[in-house]
């Protein structure tokens, strides 16, 4: 294997494992000492774990074989090779950490009336973790798999699959758990999921504008030499009229708005104008790849 490839896997692994010790650090600082749950696979050791004191590194390295091999035969070559990573790197820094918290190097948060910090904490956290792991191409075992594999097949998004799953196993934890402590994890699994898409689609933010005007090339030269941002006209056909003409196609950050929507105005004040969300944008004048 020659370094190039090194570096390039290196590149993917060493994020996931990040990812991964993210997640690990939220569950055994944030969740067990508050003892809310969370949802898949992780519900089901922190049950074990509350209920008979079972190491959650332990039972996630257990229960999470059955599944590496399903996803072995199913998403297969090199994701499942990171699902293997996610798996690992999560049971050992789960482990990890639980030996810095037994050993007292990690005090742990820990609240006896305010679990909405904790809620909110922990949720950020480990959104954080599991869309690092995601956006690398890895999972951390359990639900993940399905989610990817439900995500690959459907086009769904992978946090919408897992805040559903994740509702129905805590909801199910209602008789072993009281139940305002599932009230508070579902608001950490709520702000988990939200995080996980954020993180998914990228961290950029910019609007994307699609212009229809008989003015197209005049409008396409205006913001080429004000804005300086690239420009694209497609040809189009009004379907009423059966005309030809020109759609502009731009990509913007936010703060340029307001400036290429005056710019739209000035050359045609009738002009059709579409703004859209965009995210992750990679290019010139943007995030470079």
């Amino acid at each position: 294997m020659n370094s190039n490839k090194v570096i390039s896997i290196s590149k993917t692994v060493a994020p996931i494992m990040l990812g991964t010790a993210v997640y690990a650090f939220g569950l055994l600082y944030f969740i067990i000492p508050s003892q809310l749950m969370e949802g898949g696979v992780t519900g089901i050791t922190l049950l074990l774990n509350y209920a008979f004191d079972i190491p959650i590194f332990l039972t996630t390295l257990l229960i999470n074989l059955p599944l590496f091999l399903l996803g072995w035969k199913v998403l297969g070559g090199r994701q499942i090779v990171y699902t293997g990573v996610g798996i690992g790197s999560l049971s050992l820094f789960l482990w990890i950490f639980e030996r810095l918290i037994s050993a007292g190097w990690i005090i742990p948060f820990s609240t006896e009336h305010d679990f909405i910090l904790a809620a909110l904490y922990a949720g950020v956290t480990l959104g954080t973790g599991l869309g690092i792991v995601f956006r690398f191409g890895g999972t951390t075992g359990g639900v993940d798999i399905v989610a990817r594999i439900l995500g690959r097949n459907f086009g769904w998004s992978m946090g919408q699959i897992i805040l559903a799953i994740d509702i129905f196993i805590i909801g199910s934890s209602i008789f072993y758990i009281p139940k305002e402590k599932i009230l508070y994890t579902l608001v950490a699994v709520f702000i988990a999921s939200r995080v996980i898409d954020f993180i998914q689609e990228g961290a950029y933010a910019a609007k994307a504008f699609t212009i229809i005007s008989d003015e197209a090339p005049q409008i396409a030269d205006l913001i080429t030499a004000e804005l300086e941002r690239g420009v694209t006209l497609i040809p189009a056909i009004g379907a009423y009229s059966k005309q030809a003409k020109h759609m502009v196609y731009c990509v913007v950050s936010r703060q340029e708005i307001r400036r290429l929507s005056l710019l739209v105005k000035s050359v045609d004040p009738r002009a059709f104008v579409i703004i859209s969300d965009v995210h992750d944008v990679q290019g010139e004048g943007f995030r470079e790849t």
